[in-house]
């Protein structure tokens, strides 16, 4: 009889976040303009670190580039859906189209955590071994790393679209949320969830505590590989260059871990926490790494000037 139930449910209907009707327009217009922004942004990247020729042999331009594909991935599962909430008609999802969401959306989003520990590490063997860097972190060991990060990324939004979507759901359908993410979907389950958390649980927090042990264990070298070195401006510099990654890894894992890492809770926070690492924080990549990294800006302007600007480089 479940079975039944479960093929009869054919679509859920996302209710959003909450918003004053009278901000409904202004919200469309705000979150069209960050979708827009993150693809050019993302885009200018991709296409700086692609045809650049100073930057795309680079290990650490190769991970960026990689960055960028996947912000671009994120914002395109959930930002055009999230700005139908502020429409006046209610558009539902497929059960189908929840299930691709879903998976995408784990798939890229531990895809980039795997990749956040890959430039901490790149970073670290930059700074702390300089002579043994070029050996140690080729262009393409860079390109075999973020191949592993793709298909690791890929193996956890498959078992985690699985193991959500094994259950029977005969309704009601309306997911509380704004995308079709693993604990509101889990409330509509026609069963016993309680494996499925505790699998959710374990499997996401070991990503999430492992990769960010990782990051933090490099960066402890990095600190103490900067304070030793005598020249205030060449400090400066080294703490330049990590400082956009600790910027974004730190806007990206606080949210994550408060959603994901407190099993049976459904707090009212979860979603304007789940606005960072799908819209915020791939709208503001572009912004910094651009803005705080030398190499990028000079490789925009080498790409935007033309030969002139090449020759005076």
């Amino acid at each position: 009889m479940q079975r039944v139930n479960h093929t009869l449910l054919t679509e859920f209907i996302l209710t959003g976040i909450p918003y004053p009707p009278r901000l409904r327009t202004l919200l469309f217009v705000l979150f069209l303009l960050i979708y827009i922004l993150t693809q050019l942004g993302n885009l200018l990247i991709l296409v700086t670190v692609w045809t650049d020729p100073q930057l795309h042999a680079r290990p650490m331009y190769i991970f960026l580039g990689v960055l960028s594909l996947i912000d671009m991935g994120i914002s395109s599962i959930i930002v055009p859906r999230l700005m139908m909430n502020f429409m006046s008609a209610i558009k539902p999802i497929l059960f189908a189209g929840c299930v691709a969401q879903l998976y995408f959306y784990h798939f890229l989003g531990s895809t980039q955590c795997f990749l956040y520990t890959l430039m901490a590490y790149d970073r670290y063997l930059a700074i702390c071994r300089p002579l043994r860097y070029p050996v140690l972190m080729t262009a393409k060991l860079s390109t075999l790393l973020a191949s592993g990060a793709w298909v690791a990324g890929s193996i956890h939004g498959a078992l985690q679209a699985i193991l959500t979507f094994r259950l029977p759901y005969c309704g009601p359908n309306q997911v509380d949320y704004f995308f079709c993410d693993i604990p509101a979907v889990l409330r509509l389950a026609c069963a016993d969830t309680t494996v499925n958390e505790l699998v959710t649980f374990v499997d996401i927090g070991v990503v999430v505590a492992s990769c960010f042990s990782l990051i933090l264990l490099s960066y402890i070298q990095i600190i103490r590989a900067i304070l030793r070195i005598r020249t205030a401006d060449g400090r400066r510099r080294a703490f330049s260059t990590c400082g956009a990654h600790v910027t974004v890894v730190t806007v990206y894992y606080v949210p994550c871990a408060f959603i994901y890492l407190r099993p049976g809770t459904n707090s009212p926070l979860d979603g304007a926490a789940a606005l960072f690492p799908t819209a915020i924080t791939p709208f503001l990549n572009p912004l910094i790494y651009t803005l705080r990294n030398q190499e990028v800006k000079l490789a925009l302007k080498r790409m935007i000037g033309g030969p002139r600007t090449k020759s005076k480089v």
